[in-house]
């Protein structure tokens, strides 16, 4: 397997674990959080902080998951007080003003600049044997996380959450707690876009703000979208097939041979033309929920 199939597969593992946060959030709960970049973004900078501070990787992983659960909270207590449109706008406004104030304080990892030379996983191996070996974790990884959303999908909690995104008066009447239920699921998919912010931060060896930009938002919302809204299986799909599209657009530009401008405007179109289109055509992705099916 070259070193580019390699890469882009990484990265797709990596996504594919972002996107089961979001369809947990979003598909199974009707969460709607544009501010998903903001937790990974805990996880990003528990990994800078760390190596800023001389503490051991793990220790970042630790302080990032602390760092993602108590915003997550904060998140869904806003959602307590806010109905579903004016929460999705405060989620993003926060995520935004969390990369500003990393832009501007240069105290706070580097302000714009960022901080580097974190240590790679796996650098004592051989750099073949690196790289299958963080493949073969980050699949590993993102099988886990999979297993771990299949399971709440098909429980009595998942079925509950599914009755708060259809019905949440009648989940009210039934006696279900939506804070509660919102503040679980909300820990749950904190901690797991935390656990990828720090495996992609150590897997490029830098974080910056230039990673929390809105779009990256975006892109995990077109990779649920096209994949298939409330499906596991369809969301790990739409990463993969998003993240390999994405990654191909330069070998276009190169046939082509049209300036290099065309990279960054063709992977806005695809993630923004990707979200218009199946809204429009396909609103369910494609592969659909299964409403009242074994699978998900």
């Amino acid at each position: 397997m070259s070193d580019f199939l390699i890469h882009v597969s990484a990265v797709a593992c990596l996504y594919g674990i972002l996107a089961l946060a979001l369809n947990l959030q979003m598909g199974l709960s009707g969460l709607v959080n544009f501010g998903l970049i903001a937790l990974f973004g805990c996880g990003t900078y528990g990994a800078a902080f760390a190596h800023l501070w001389g503490w051991p990787p793990l220790a970042g992983l630790a302080l990032g998951l602390v760092f993602a659960a108590l915003l997550g909270l904060f998140f869904a207590r806003l959602g307590d007080r806010m109905s579903e449109d004016y929460w999705g706008i405060a989620t993003l406004s926060l995520a935004e003003i969390m990369r500003l104030v990393f832009t501007n304080e240069q105290g706070l990892a580097g302000g714009a600049q960022g901080v580097s030379g974190l240590p790679v996983t796996f650098a004592a191996l051989p750099a073949d044997s690196a790289a299958l070996a963080r493949l073969a974790l980050y699949a590993a990884l993102l099988v886990v996380a999979f297993v771990i959303c299949q399971r709440i999908a098909r429980s009595g909690f998942g079925l509950s959450l599914k009755l708060m995104r259809e019905e949440p008066q009648l989940a009210r009447a039934l006696g279900y707690d939506l804070a509660r239920s919102r503040r679980i699921v909300m820990v749950v998919s904190s901690l797991m876009a935390a656990v990828l912010g720090f495996l992609y931060a150590h897997y490029l060896t830098f974080v910056g703000p230039e990673q929390l930009m809105s779009h990256e938002t975006f892109l995990i919302w077109s990779m649920v979208i096209i994949g298939g809204i409330a499906n596991n299986w369809g969301v790990v799909a739409g990463a993969i097939l998003m993240q390999f599209a994405l990654a191909y657009v330069p070998f276009v530009k190169d046939w082509f041979d049209v300036p290099s401008d065309f990279v960054a405007a063709t992977r806005l179109i695809i993630v923004g033309g990707g979200i218009l289109a199946f809204l429009i055509w396909r609103p369910k992705g494609i592969f659909p929920e299964r409403i009242g099916g074994s699978h998900v």
